[in-house]
């Protein structure tokens, strides 16, 4: 007994020992550290002062603050900034779903200001921009050089006014300029619609509206084709949707599964990590499901992608996701501004990290180009397919009754129905089919 207390004597004495021989250095090292800290910040003070007394023009010390804290945080990452009050103010409108603007989603590469997706029905989607886009000027002026927000800022102006952009866009050698009219910009989140016996959901972004829209599409276009047992399947379109809110992205996953985690953050400290998980209740009671990705696919977007791919609640068609897989947190702060900073990144189910990779769909389907030397044109009616029927002197079917013949018209009416769909929106006919497939093969004869 007497052993066993020493010994544990022995080592308590032993780590507090080593404990004492380690914590020197380490203070020391901190205290060093807490030094550079310091110095810096007198250098900062410097060379502020110096500005402020010497610079060739009388300078405005809030904006000069405002730049260096700005600097400061877009020099993290191209998410993290400083909000100005004006700035914060237009990002809780935006969460609203209106606001005066352009109707594009924006982030920054090489310098430029990249497109990440033009908004559905907004000036710069009827202009033309595409996601991918690369903007060098606005008016004439380049951007190269100048902080996201300071890009921004050079859009914004007064509903009604024209903006003319330089881009710059891959596959076309010259850059190019495109004039768009600044108009109130109005977001509807979800746009419900049926193909056939299909739902499709338009998802434009993630704000206080789509889980709502949603949610009240659903149920709308299930009752319009007579109850869920006349639903083949159900769309989820968030191709070019930017993102949004975290918590709207969550609302979307679970809304189609039953249990399982949606997504799980983890940020600098591993005790800050979160995990999501679904709750029960399909709104769609188990009907197959197909989500439409593209490049313009971003962050929220690829959330919900990412779930229900992890979960194989869903098919994922169209092509690679944009590949933003971190959290921003908006702070407020001191006098009306606020800070957004990346403070997580975010993880799929399975453990896999968006951030640079983005979602792969599970089948590849391009969206064919237009043709813009037919744009406007009256376009040549395609060729009839040719069957027996269309044969001059074919045979007639002599027992063919008159449901028969009902559903020769109804299978003509569909076949150009589905021909004009993949003529306009090739992707989304893809999905169509993939549902009308699973829908063929579990019908029991």
């Amino acid at each position: 007994m007497k052993k066993f207390v020493m010994a544990a004597m022995g080592g308590t004495v032993a780590g507090v020992l080593l404990t004492t021989q380690v914590a020197g250095p380490l203070l020391a090292q901190e205290a060093a550290s807490n030094k550079t800290v310091y110095e810096q910040l007198d250098l900062f003070g410097d060379i502020f002062e110096r500005i402020r007394n010497q610079y060739v023009e009388e300078v405005e010390t809030d904006k000069l603050i405002e730049a260096a804290i700005n600097g400061m945080l877009t020099s993290l990452d191209p998410h993290s900034s400083y909000l100005a009050p004006k700035q914060f103010d237009d990002m809780r409108v935006q969460t609203r779903g209106e606001f005066g603007g352009l109707g594009i989603e924006v982030t920054q590469e090489e310098g430029y200001v990249k497109v990440v997706s033009p908004m559905d029905d907004t000036p710069a989607a009827a202009a033309g921009m595409e996601a991918g886009d690369f903007i060098t000027h606005v008016n004439g002026e380049s951007v190269l050089g100048l902080t996201l927000d300071q890009a921004v800022e050079m859009m914004r102006g007064p509903v009604g006014s024209e903006i003319i952009i330089t881009v710059v866009r891959e596959g076309i050698a010259e850059p190019f300029d495109v004039s768009i009219i600044r108009d109130t910009i109005k977001l509807t989140a979800v746009r419900p619609r049926t193909v056939g016996n299909t739902i499709v959901l338009r998802m434009t972004t993630f704000n206080d509206q789509t889980y709502p829209g949603l949610e009240s599409g659903l149920a709308k276009m299930a009752e319009e084709l007579g109850g869920w047992d006349n639903v083949t399947g159900v769309v989820l379109d968030l191709r070019n949707n930017p993102g949004g809110l975290l918590n709207q992205a969550i609302k979307v996953s679970d809304a189609f599964l039953e249990k399982g985690e949606i997504v799980s953050t983890r940020g600098r400290d591993a005790s800050d990590g979160e995990r999501m998980n679904a709750t029960p209740g399909d709104l769609t009671n188990g009907k197959p499901l197909v989500v439409l990705i593209n490049g313009g696919s971003a962050s929220a977007s690829e959330i919900v992608a990412g779930a229900l791919q992890d979960h194989r609640r869903a098919i994922i068609v169209g092509t690679k996701s944009f590949g933003k897989g971190s959290v921003q947190t908006i702070i407020p702060l001191r006098g009306e501004g606020a800070m957004r900073l990346t403070t997580a990144r975010y993880y799929t189910p399975s453990g896999r990290s968006i951030q640079a990779l983005g979602v792969a769909p599970d089948i590849i389907v391009n969206q064919p180009p237009r043709n813009p030397a037919v744009e406007g044109e009256e376009e040549a009616e395609a060729p009839r397919t040719r069957t027996e029927a269309s044969l001059r002197g074919a045979l007639s079917n002599d027992s063919m009754s008159e449901d028969e013949r009902r559903q020769l018209e109804e299978d003509r009416a569909r076949e150009e129905e589905a021909a004009k769909l993949r003529e306009d929106d090739y992707q989304l006919a893809y999905a169509v089919d993939i549902l009308k497939g699973l829908q063929a093969i579990a019908v029991k004869p």
